[in-house]
């Protein structure tokens, strides 16, 4: 249950912050700031529900949890890096963002690793 819940909560927060770039950057940012700000906000979201769809996997049994932190630690780097660097933090942030993107292909990867053991196990 708390994958679920605390998908549910990013998701809010996402939802969130993308209102606060359609509405309260839109006049202030820059173009480039905006599309940062689109692609944290994508991300932020899928990854949401991925976080909701390794707590419905975890309640029938296989252990996802390193998927839900690799997912949850994944996306507060990717999009937090990119929302910061939206709001006007220093652009060497970009240097890091990657790092985020390498922990959300790690939860994909782990997240298909479990299923696939959970079909070679019958």
């Amino acid at each position: 249950m708390a994958w679920i819940l605390t998908g549910a909560a990013w998701g809010f927060l996402g939802v969130g912050l993308g209102a606060f770039g359609a509405h309260g950057l839109r006049t202030s940012a820059s173009e480039q700031a905006m599309g940062w700000w689109q692609t944290a906000t994508l991300y932020h979201l899928v990854h949401a529900l991925a976080l909701v769809g390794v707590g419905l996997v975890h309640l029938h049994g296989p252990r996802v949890a390193p998927a839900g932190w690799a997912f949850l630690i994944g996306s507060l780097v990717f999009s937090g890096t990119l929302y910061a660097m939206a709001l006007g933090a220093p652009r060497w942030l970009g240097a890091v963002t990657p790092l985020g993107g390498l922990g959300l292909m790690t939860g994909w990867l782990l997240l298909g690793w479990t299923a696939w053991s959970q079909i070679a196990r019958g």
